[in-house]
């Protein structure tokens, strides 16, 4: 995937997973970084479950980056102590 797509598919997974966790954004960039990250994270998740992850900017890459990216904001509020 390019740098733009994993950047769109970043901002819109960090932004409905600040959305599913805490109700609110974590801001622009916040959220872009929090989709990528989760997208990575996702990509594990589902692999270690036998399944694929980030395949490219699809629906189903979408909804791996946002399974990553709540699991990553959990943990965040766990361990920022906000949970």
């Amino acid at each position: 995937m390019s740098v733009i797509a994993w950047i769109i598919l970043g901002l819109i997974a960090g932004f409905i997973g600040s959305k599913i966790v805490n109700k609110t954004g974590q801001g622009f960039l916040m959220d872009v970084v929090l989709g990528i990250v989760g997208a990575v994270v996702g990509g594990f998740i589902f692999t270690f479950f036998g399944a694929a992850g980030v395949t490219g900017l699809n629906i189903y890459s979408l909804i791996v980056s946002i399974v990553g990216a709540v699991v990553v904001l959990w943990v965040y509020h766990q361990v920022a102590g906000r949970g």
